[in-house]
This record gives structure tokens, C-alpha cells and sequence, in this order.
């Protein structure tokens, strides 16, 4: 009997320590998203690891909102809710990559960080005449996007508002002269994205501003407040675009009509490449209540919208993010257009749009794989950028994400719901929009680091690796700021500090850059493509003259190549349509190779 009731006993508690697994698995969770692992477990898990040193390396930048008219009041942090912006650059070429932020608030200032070296930046944008731009009466700065528009060797700065855009020729790294005046920008536009772009090939940078709310309004002083959206899908109200020919001398030719560029959607991103195998850059416009459109250039002549035939523009969603990488490593771009997904409220889901490999006549056509390869739902998502993040030779994806954080307890998604339910004539009126009281709408969101399994699949380690900040994100860029071989991340968020994660990567993992420069393409050599061919697989890049949400990349371009890799060729193909073939390209160091 003894030895009966002792296994009765045992059993007892056997079947007791099975019901408590299951409270015990929910504790272990909690502590492991609670409890940041060391640097060594991630490095050793994922083949990287990020450390937020914003502050220890000098840098000390907050965004501030602008302050519109008071009409907006009840919606302002709603209106009020961008330009947070950051883009990179070798401003003078001393071979370290600076970068550029910016803010809104009236009389805030932009702030140029210039790269010391040690890890260590320098504030001087008011030493070099570039961080007094959100002057009363001139708008709010957005973002930036650096080009050499002019051939002379440096990055020269357009930088655009709502409100008045503004050039900087770049005067050989020593500082900036304002050149706005006369060079036939608008004089008016209120832009949320822009990129350099040699749409032509001509061996000049050409510009293309896009506009958010329409040109005639200033919002700050409003003559109607019917300024927003006539529809959450189908808008066609918003700011037209601006696509501007390089004449030289500094002068640009407004030619967006001549060459078929008829957009008037709420656009936020845009991003060039060539997708369509002609030598010449096609362009995707990520726009907001509405559809994502996709331009495919006419070899430099015209350009046609072919967003219904190639399938990106199939469905209207909230489109933030335009940004291009070869996630396959076959030699193809896919894009990724991010957009709003709030459980319970929402779920449009970011679109992760791939070539499809066989189409009738050879037409471009794209298949949504967002879903399929976990990189559909990041939340309310602003800006994202493709990179190898843990040189592993996959292109990774980092995306951030967050509207406004206000009131943790109190969401103003029930009021935003009933809006959105308007017919035309109600939603156009700011009055008509509900008051926002210190209500949050999908604030305080955890950001993304998808990390590319070669196989199809993007797997999140955003909080594993050390991504744990929950700001409002915008704009994100990639660079490799120690030349160490590893890509840095830079977010500016909304009303908050600016983040700077410095990455530490598996020295196992291989990698090689490519610093271009062109002779008879542009200097800066934006639209040039670089495959790598390595271990019986290739990898195509292009340089790009701004990506993603408001933000820019830097210009040099970097290649993962994993544990032990045999080149077998790297092949740069130029704007000017010229071939170039390294044979034996250096492992481990920055390639640089100027147009032969």
C-alpha cells in the first residue's frame, strides 16, 4: 500500500508539471523579449549584432514637427506627422561617410554630421551653410537627397520641404552656396520624396521632386481646409510631380508633361532602377491612399504607366516606402512597398513585389510574395532599405514603423474608422476630421530586421539582435560608416531622437565594396549596376540616388559573399551603356573603379 500511494504521488505530480509547462514556457518568453541576449549569442546566432551609440559618438539630434495653421489644431499631430529624414554622404571625400538629417519646426535647424573617424561625428551644418532652412514663410524641410549634378567631383544637396526646395552646389567639401535662385526649380511644392536620376543617360543628374499635398496650398495659411484626400484608395487630389532636365550650368528644364509623368497621387517614396532590362531607369511611385505606379522609361524618350500590366499598381493600399534589392541573387530587383497593418483595425500588409520568372511575350510582370516570404505585417510602416546586414550574401530588409505616440490608453483608431468612412466631400475637409486629443494611432511599435534565409524566407530578429527602440520611425539608410565592411543603420524618428546602430558582423562572413565613378555617365555614377558572380550565384546593385522614405544610402555599394568565397567575376554596366569586367577584384577591401 505504502508503495502504491508513493506512485499515486508521483503521478500527481507528474500530471501537475505538465499543466504548469505551459506558464512556465510564458514566463520564459516574457523574460527572453524582455531581456536583451548578449552581443556574443546574437553574433553567434544570426551573424550580427547592433549597438545604439547615437550619443557616445557626438551625435545629439531630435526632430521637431512643424506647426501648421491653427485650423489643423484638432489633427495636428496627425497632418504634422513627417519629415523626419536622413540621407548619406562623402561630402568631402575624405573617404568616411557623413550624413544629413532633418527637422521641421519653424526656426529648428538640419544638422550635417561630418564623420571624424574612431566612431566619433561633428555637427557642422552651420559652419557649412546648410542648417537654417525652416526659415517663417519658407515651409518645413522633408528630407534631402545628394547627387553631382554639376560633375565636378562632389555630392551637391537638394533639399525639399513643404514648402520652397532648395539647392546646395557643394563647394570641394569646403562648404555650401545656395544656387535655388534661377536654376528653375518650383518655387512651391509640397514634397514628401525626391530623387537624382539620369533619366536620359546623358551624363547629367536630373531631378524628380514629387508632391504630397498639391502645390497652391500653404499650410500655414490656409485659404479652405479642404486640402485632404477626396478618397482613402482612389485620391487623385494630391501634389503633382516634378521631373526636371539637367541643361547644365546649373539650370534644369520642367519636362514631367513632355515625357508623360502625369501623377497627381499622394506620393511618399520613389525609387529608380532599371527594371526592365533597357539600360535605362524605369520609376516606382510608392503613393498613399491610393495606387503604387510603376514607369517604365522609353529609352531617356517617354515614359508609360504600366502599373495594372506589371501587377504593383493591382490594388490600393497606403503606400510609404519604395525601395528595390535582388532578394533572390538571380540577377533581378524585387520591390518592396510598405503600408499599414494594425490587428483588429487594419491589415492592408506590405507588399513585397518579385519578378515573376516566365510571362507571356516576355512581359514584366510581379508577384506579391510579402506573405509568403514573412515580411507582410510590420505594422503602421514608414521607411525600409535592402541590405546585407550580416554579410551572409543575402540581402536582409531593416524597416521602421510607428504613426503617433500619444496616450498609451486611449487609441483614436474608432475615430479614425468613422472618416475613413466619408464620402468625398467629408473626407476632403480637415473639419470634418476628428479631434485626435492626445490619442495614439499604432504608436509605440517594435521595429523590423528580417533577416534573409537564402530560401525563400525572411526570418524577424529585430529584438535578438538589438533593434529595440519603439519611436515613431521614418526614414532609415544604410552605410558602413568605419569602412569596417559592415552596413551601419541611421533611423530618424518623429518627434524623437535620431538613432545610429552600429553593426557588428560574423568576421567569418566575407564582403566587398564597389566606390564607382563615372566619366562619361554621370560622376556620381547613380544608375550604374554592379553583378557580382561568386560560389555559382550573382548578385545585382545599383546606385541609387535615394530610396525608401525620405532617406538616401550611401552611394558606394556593398556585397555580402558569406563564409568563404571564389569570385568569378564582377561586371559594372554603366548609364552610358558602357560593359566593364573585373576579373579579380579584392576580397575584404573598398574597390574603388572610375568608368573606363
Amino acid at each position: 500500500m505504502h508503495q502504491k500511494a508513493i506512485g499515486r504521488a508521483v503521478l500527481i505530480v507528474f500530471f501537475l508539471s505538465l499543466l504548469t509547462i505551459p506558464v512556465v514556457m510564458r514566463r520564459m518568453t516574457t523574460l527572453a523579449e524582455s531581456t536583451p541576449p548578449s552581443t556574443g549569442a546574437a553574433l553567434r546566432t544570426y551573424g550580427m549584432a547592433l549597438q545604439e551609440c547615437a550619443a557616445q559618438c557626438g551625435v545629439h539630434f531630435v526632430h521637431e514637427p512643424p506647426l501648421l495653421d491653427a485650423q489643423l489644431g484638432p489633427i495636428m499631430p496627425e497632418v504634422a506627422s513627417m519629415g523626419a529624414g536622413v540621407s548619406i554622404v562623402d561630402f568631402d571625400r575624405d573617404g568616411l561617410q557623413d550624413f544629413y538629417v532633418t527637422t521641421s519646426g519653424e526656426g529648428a535647424r538640419n544638422h550635417l554630421y561630418h564623420n571624424v573617424g574612431n566612431g566619433k561625428f561633428e555637427e557642422v551644418a552651420e559652419k557649412m551653410g546648410v542648417a537654417d532652412l525652416n526659415q517663417p514663410g519658407t515651409g518645413a524641410c522633408m528630407g534631402a537627397v545628394w547627387g553631382d549634378y554639376d560633375n565636378d567631383g562632389y555630392e551637391d544637396l537638394l533639399v525639399y520641404k513643404w514648402g520652397r526646395p532648395e539647392l546646395f552646389h557643394n563647394d570641394a567639401g569646403k562648404g555650401f552656396t545656395r544656387v535655388t535662385t534661377g536654376s528653375g526649380l518650383p518655387a512651391w511644392i509640397n514634397s514628401n520624396s525626391a530623387i537624382w536620376v539620369d533619366y536620359d543617360n546623358d551624363g547629367k543628374l536630373d531631378l524628380l521632386i514629387c508632391g504630397y499635398y498639391r502645390e497652391d496650398i500653404d499650410l500655414w495659411h490656409l485659404k479652405t481646409t479642404k486640402i485632404m484626400p477626396e478618397s482613402f484608395e482612389y485620391a487623385n487630389n494630391g501634389g503633382r510631380k516634378y521631373l526636371l532636365r539637367n541643361l547644365g550650368n546649373g539650370k534644369f528644364e520642367d519636362v514631367t508633361e513632355k515625357v508623360g509623368i502625369t501623377s497627381h497621387r499622394w506620393t511618399l517614396a520613389a525609387v529608380a532602377a532599371d527594371l526592365h532590362g533597357t539600360g535605362y531607369p524605369d520609376i516606382v511611385l510608392a503613393n498613399d491612399y491610393g495606387y503604387t505606379e510603376h514607369y517604365e522609361n522609353d529609352h531617356g524618350v517617354r515614359f508609360r504607366e504600366v502599373g495594372k500590366e506589371t501587377g504593383i499598381g493591382e490594388a490600393p493600399k497606403s503606400g510609404m516606402n519604395a525601395s528595390v534589392g535582388d532578394i533572390l541573387n538571380n540577377g533581378t530587383y524585387s520591390i518592396y512597398v510598405s503600408n499599414i497593418s494594425e490587428p483588429g483595425n487594419l491589415i492592408q500588409g506590405n507588399n513585397l513585389w518579385v519578378p515573376k520568372e516566365e510571362t507571356p511575350g516576355g512581359q514584366l510582370e510581379y508577384s506579391n510574395l510579402a506573405r509568403e516570404m514573412n515580411v507582410e505585417l510590420g505594422g503602421w510602416s514608414f521607411g525600409a532599405q535592402f541590405g546585407d546586414l550580416n554579410n551572409d550574401g543575402f540581402q536582409d530588409i531593416f524597416l521602421v514603423n510607428g504613426y503617433v505616440s500619444a496616450d498609451r490608453n486611449r487609441s483614436y483608431w474608432y475615430d479614425f474608422g468613422k472618416i475613413a468612412g466619408g464620402n468625398a466631400k467629408i473626407i476632403d475637409d480637415a473639419r470634418n476630421w476628428p479631434a485626435m486629443r492626445n490619442q495614439s494611432l499604432s504608436g509605440y511599435q517594435q521595429k523590423h530586421v528580417w533577416l534573409n534565409d537564402g530560401a525563400g524566407k525572411f526570418n524577424e530578429v529585430a529584438q535578438v539582435v538589438g533593434a529595440r527602440d519603439l519611436l515613431d520611425g521614418r526614414a532609415v539608410a544604410l552605410a558602413d560608416f568605419s569602412n569596417k565592411g559592415s552596413l551601419d543603420i541611421v533611423t530618424a524618428n518623429q518627434k524623437g531622437l535620431l538613432l545610429l546602430y552600429m553593426n557588428t558582423v560574423d568576421p567569418r562572413n566575407k564582403w566587398i565594396d564597389f566606390d564607382l565613378e563615372g566619366t562619361k555617365s554621370n560622376r556620381s555614377a547613380i544608375g550604374a549596376q554592379v553583378t557580382v558572380y561568386w560560389n555559382g550565384q550573382r548578385q545585382i546593385q545599383e546606385v541609387s540616388g535615394g530610396s525608401g522614405f525620405c532617406a538616401q544610402n550611401q552611394r558606394r555599394l556593398h556585397f555580402g559573399l558569406g563564409k568563404d568565397p571564389r569570385i568569378e567575376k564582377v561586371v559594372i554596366h554603366w548609364p552610358s551603356g558602357a560593359n566593364q569586367t573585373l576579373s579579380a577584384p579584392s576580397v575584404g577591401v573598398i574597390n574603388k573603379v572610375k568608368e573606363s
